[in-house]
């Protein structure tokens, strides 16, 4: 029925392959051409492709948690140092780092869409090395396979996550970083569940983790092959949009985004890697009980994840990015001079703003630089990887020096460099007012 009256309109009949919601369309409505179909589901946030990428993310960085949960575990196997244990988050970092700009500025050009099951695979290969290790050797070799993997997931995740966004970029990354958050808290509980009480080889069943990442992955990569890869020749016809600032500028403003991205993960990691060690060594707990405490802190790092992206669509991506840096200066000034209770409470504060900034920074650097969505998103994530790890290497070394307390008390400082946000240029100013 549908295809005749189309045709006594002289018009062309749909294409075959439209979705069902498109078909509904066409039935009340004059006959669209075939790229009014792939406009229209290029503006449906497609929240079943959100969710499988950031399921997908959870697993992920359950299992980049799970090396960092493990530390104590590895101090003693090993008998390492504070630096030591830091050279292990710096291979992993660094290699992550290293490789992420390089990975999405080439599959900008040359997409690849399954290698996101392909670098799930070299995580697989690093975790079981990582059981089996007989030496802190192997521990950093099997970092490096770990770090290899993000290298290959974050890009090319966070550009799947812009494509089914349907224009809300905010909200999908949001989607896409809550899945990290979340593995990043859950690693911490597993990992006191079942690593440290049946010790290194243990590890060996989060293999199972990595084998369902790549197969739901290997899934994603279908639907990325299918409803975008497949019609570049039609997406390479329509014009790239342009920056809305200059060159110039642009650059300019990447700069100021990386300096904030220093003093989030700077601090991060002085969390991320030395708070077990911080709380056991102050308020003397036990390593299960400061994993619980770590795991609170993480968890609240997920739900401020989820946050940044929709307030930002929302009010304005430059406010949420001031906010949620300099905002939380006056509580990591705090946390090093109170007792247990305040600390766990000051730091469930410091996870809820800290961790809204990153879709918004994300975000934000994509907008100054359309069209280059994997090499930005490889150039930030990698940044971030690289911060992150160069940040335990010198706290580690550090806190060998000068003591755990003292690493605290000197990164408390670093979200007052949120302030450089002020000199980010206004690009939303626009949008912001058209919503008020």
């Amino acid at each position: 029925m549908q295809n005749s009256s189309t045709a006594r309109r002289g018009m062309p009949a749909p294409s075959p392959s439209a979705s069902a919601p498109a078909e509904v369309f066409a039935a009340i409505s004059p006959a669209p051409s075939a790229q009014d179909h792939d406009d229209a589901r290029s503006q449906t946030t497609r929240f079943e492709v959100l969710g499988a990428i950031s399921f997908s993310h959870f697993l992920n960085d359950l299992i980049q948690s799970l090396i960092i949960a493990i530390y104590p575990l590895l101090k003693g196997e090993f008998s390492l140092s504070f630096a030591q244990i830091g050279a292990i988050t710096l291979t992993y970092q660094v290699c992550a780092s290293v490789l992420q700009p390089l990975v999405g500025a080439y599959t900008d050009k040359r997409p690849q869409p399954y290698s996101l099951s392909m670098g799930m695979a070299s995580t697989l290969i690093g975790l079981v090395t990582l059981a089996l290790a007989p030496n802190y050797a192997c521990v950093l070799v099997a970092a490096a396979f770990v770090g290899a993997g993000s290298a290959v997931f974050h890009p090319e995740s966070s550009r799947i996550a812009r494509l089914a966004s349907g224009g809300q970029h905010g909200l999908a990354q949001s989607i896409f970083q809550v899945g990290g958050n979340a593995g990043s808290a859950v690693g911490p509980l597993l990992a006191a569940a079942i690593v440290i009480p049946h010790g290194q080889r243990s590890v060996a069943w989060f293999a199972l983790v990595a084998i369902l990442a790549i197969g739901v992955l290997w899934k994603v990569s279908g639907w990325y092959k299918r409803h975008h890869l497949d019609r570049r020749a039609a997406a390479k016809a329509q014009a790239q949009p342009a920056s809305p600032v200059t060159p110039r500028r642009a650059a300019w403003a990447v700069v100021i985004l990386l300096v904030l991205l220093f003093s989030k993960y700077f601090y991060l990691a002085s969390i991320s890697s030395y708070y077990t060690f911080y709380l056991m060594g102050k308020f003397h707990l036990s390593m299960q009980s400061a994993q619980m405490y770590l795991f609170l802190f993480l968890l609240a790092v997920a739900v401020g994840g989820l946050a940044g992206g929709p307030v930002g669509d929302r009010i304005g991506r430059k406010r949420v990015i001031w906010f949620s840096i300099l905002g939380v200066a006056p509580f990591t000034l705090l946390l090093p001079h109170v007792g247990l209770a305040a600390t766990a409470g000051l730091s469930v504060i410091i996870g809820l703003i800290l961790a809204s900034a990153f879709s918004a920074i994300l975000v934000f650097a994509q907008e100054l630089m359309p069209g280059r969505v994997g090499a930005v998103s490889g150039l930030f994530f990698g940044f971030a990887f690289g911060l992150g790890g160069i940040g335990a290497a010198v706290l580690g070394v550090l806190a060998d020096r000068d003591g755990i307390e003292y690493v605290y008390r000197l990164c408390a400082f670093l979200p007052l460099l949120g302030a450089a946000a002020a000199f980010l240029p206004n690009i939303e100013q626009r949008s912001v007012r058209s919503r008020v």
